[in-house]
């Protein structure tokens, strides 16, 4: 009866739900697909919320760009034709420029240090400007930390001298090729693989999980622990969904939220640990760069975003 009298919508349904509870479905757009972590994460917030609520809400997913790439669906949320969205955090910067500091390489340290810089004072100035977006901030959730393979070992700086290295067209990670000695060269993601086959280009940057789904290490020797970017999920609310909830259901959708975190997360980190044990085990050679060096390489980047945002804002945004 709560389902019919949610999706008819008319006057005689609803007299057939008098007193009762009515069903909240709420919709929740993502890029990634029904393979990825993330998913897992958010069908594990899905069927929390159900338990908690008693059914008295759930969830759509629509994975794999179903609904448009990010940015499209970030405009549905904000005009409230969607209630949630998944995106990386940083990617929120072209509405939030400030976020371009916490892409920077090296600035953020772990995934540890990020959840510290999210729920720290600059992580909450920046969660203050999503909501004049008409954006609320759930959670954050770790998608993995990027690395760097190539046809050559790379055990210092110094090693990434000349490498033609593919990356996306981000301008934090092309800063992160050009600073450190290597010449960036933008691939589509779809062409990474046969880029490194032909040898149009001899390096690229991913975490494990991608390195292993795209199978690049059938075409590269190499994976260097450059840790240079801890890349997260940010998920996100609609205000005016956020706002329509009662608080029981904010609190329900809040530990569910964190449910499906934990789940995404430990999936995560445990496919990242496993994955330096199956490269080995294919014949890759994995080296342990002393980051140091590539982190001070990125003081010029760092100098045109504190330009940009004012003096000592990446020491803001580290909190350390």
């Amino acid at each position: 009866m709560t389902f019919y009298g949610k999706m008819l919508g008319c006057a005689a349904a609803l007299a057939l739900v008098s007193g009762a509870a009515q069903a909240r479905d709420l919709t929740f757009g993502m890029q990634d697909n029904e393979v990825s972590n993330v998913y897992k994460g958010a069908v594990a917030f899905k069927e929390k919320l159900e338990e908690l609520s008693g059914g008295e809400m759930s969830v759509k997913l629509f994975p794999s760009a179903a609904l448009g790439d990010f940015k499209a669906m970030v405009a549905q949320v904000q005009a409230g034709e969607l209630d949630m969205v998944m995106t990386g955090y940083p990617d929120m910067s072209y509405i939030i420029p400030e976020l371009k500091l916490v892409g920077a390489p090296y600035v953020v340290d772990d995934f540890a240090h990020l959840q510290d810089i999210v729920a720290g004072p600059w992580g909450q100035e920046i969660a203050g400007k999503m909501e004049e977006q008409n954006i609320h901030l759930l959670d954050v959730w770790y998608y993995g930390t990027r690395q760097t393979t190539s046809n050559r070992a790379i055990n210092s700086l110094e090693d990434m001298a000349g490498l033609r290295m593919r990356t996306p067209n981000v301008p934090f990670l092309i800063a992160f090729a050009e600073n450190t000695g290597a010449t960036p060269a933008p691939v589509a993601f779809q062409e990474v693989y046969l880029a490194l086959q032909t040898n149009q280009v001899d390096a690229e940057e991913n975490p494990l999980p991608t390195i292993e789904a795209m199978k690049f290490y059938e075409v590269q020797d190499h994976v260097a622990m450059t840790n240079h970017f801890i890349a997260s999920s940010a998920i996100q609310m609609g205000t005016a969904t956020w706002g329509d909830l009662s608080d029981q259901e904010k609190a329900w959708v809040q530990e569910a939220i964190v449910a499906g975190g934990d789940v995404s997360d430990a999936l995560t980190f445990q496919a990242e640990e496993e994955l330096v044990e199956t490269f080995k085990g294919r014949g890759l050679t994995i080296t342990y760069p002393d980051t140091a060096p590539f982190r001070d390489a990125m003081q010029p980047y760092y100098d045109e975003l504190e330009a940009e945002f004012g003096e000592g804002a990446i020491a803001r945004v580290r909190g350390k």
